[in-house]
């Protein structure tokens, strides 16, 4: 249950962390954040409309993921999970709150800070924790070091987490997801600008996966074609061939191909962060991927994979491409 659990956070990315002090304000905040791109939801248990807001979202959106936050006893536990929350989140690494979950099967991702915090999560069985607050206790750097001695454990850090350094975080295979409130202002939810919120989400998403434009790709019917075309790039712009036996790429702008590719007038590529996130973003937004297309990395991670129907003519294809620095 855990794992599945840590599994669509991950395809997320970022968790937005929201603090509610009026469950009159749920059900929209949890249409703008669905509507933004990101289903999910941490409710911290700051408030005392905490509680109902978890209940009102779950209710409306029965298919979000909202979990509860600051979560701090056994009591609290029970509370949130009979409003409808799927895993809870703590500052701190609590050994009786974690063991109360851990018995009960509840996921719960507890504050990890320091290796002492690591070795208690060992302890209980856990492989992720929170890391709070995170760029006050050091960032990316300090998690770094940490996670060296202690591979089998991933974080979610949050705190400071913010669109300059999203990407850099969650750029680590030791980083399942990010925790944020950039997209969720507090002023924003109070004077019901809902609408603002889902824009904020959706500019949170595509700073995450970075979605760019990294090359257009050309059908020829043959390899004297291809180089004709590779070659007129070449004389006009200066874009220096590289071939390889099914293509040319022209200075990685434009790839000749050597014979007729998918999409009927050829096919355009989309560099992104994370095609796992990217792929699962878009899918929730309706699109369909081929499947038998994808390409996988040595490390397990896609490279590369179309989508099912063309645009314009052309197929599309997300790329795997690292941030650039």
């Amino acid at each position: 249950m855990a794992e599945e659990l840590f599994k669509q956070i991950e395809s997320m990315g970022i968790l937005p962390v929201i603090k509610l002090n009026d469950a009159k304000d749920a059900v929209p905040l949890a249409k703008a954040l669905c509507e933004g791109g990101l289903p999910c939801a941490e409710v911290t248990f700051r408030t005392d409309a905490a509680k109902d807001s978890i209940a009102a979202m779950t209710e409306a959106f029965p298919d979000m993921l909202v979990g509860a936050g600051t979560v701090l006893n056994a009591e609290q536990v029970d509370e949130a999970v009979a409003a409808g929350a799927k895993f809870i989140v703590s500052p701190g690494l609590n050994p009786d709150t974690v063991k109360y979950c851990v018995d009960k099967e509840i996921p719960i991702l507890p504050g990890c800070a320091n290796p002492s915090d690591i070795e208690q999560a060992i302890k209980y069985g856990l492989k992720v924790g929170k890391f709070f607050p995170a760029e006050a206790a050091g960032g990316l750097k300090a998690i770094k070091a940490m996670s060296a001695p202690y591979s089998q454990m991933r974080f979610m850090p949050t705190g400071g987490i913010n669109p300059s350094n999203v990407s850099d975080y969650l750029a680590e295979d030791f980083i399942l997801a990010c925790g944020g409130t950039w997209m969720v202002p507090s002023a924003e939810i109070e004077a019901g600008n809902f609408d603002k919120i889902k824009e904020l989400t959706e500019e949170a998403v595509r700073s995450m996966l970075g979605f760019r434009l990294a090359h257009v790709g050309i059908n020829c019917f043959n390899e004297v074609e291809a180089h004709k075309v590779a070659d007129a790039f070449d004389g006009m712009f200066g874009f220096a061939p590289n071939e390889n036996p099914s293509s040319i790429f022209s200075a990685g702008y434009v790839e000749t191909m050597k014979s007729p590719f998918l999409g009927k007038k050829g096919h355009i590529a989309i560099a992104t962060y994370s095609v796992e996130r990217a792929k699962a973003y878009l899918e929730r937004k309706g699109v369909g991927f081929n499947e038998d297309s994808i390409v996988y990395r040595p490390n397990g991670k896609i490279q590369a994979v179309y989508m099912a129907e063309e645009v314009g003519g052309f197929a599309i294809h997300l790329v795997r491409k690292p941030k650039e620095v």
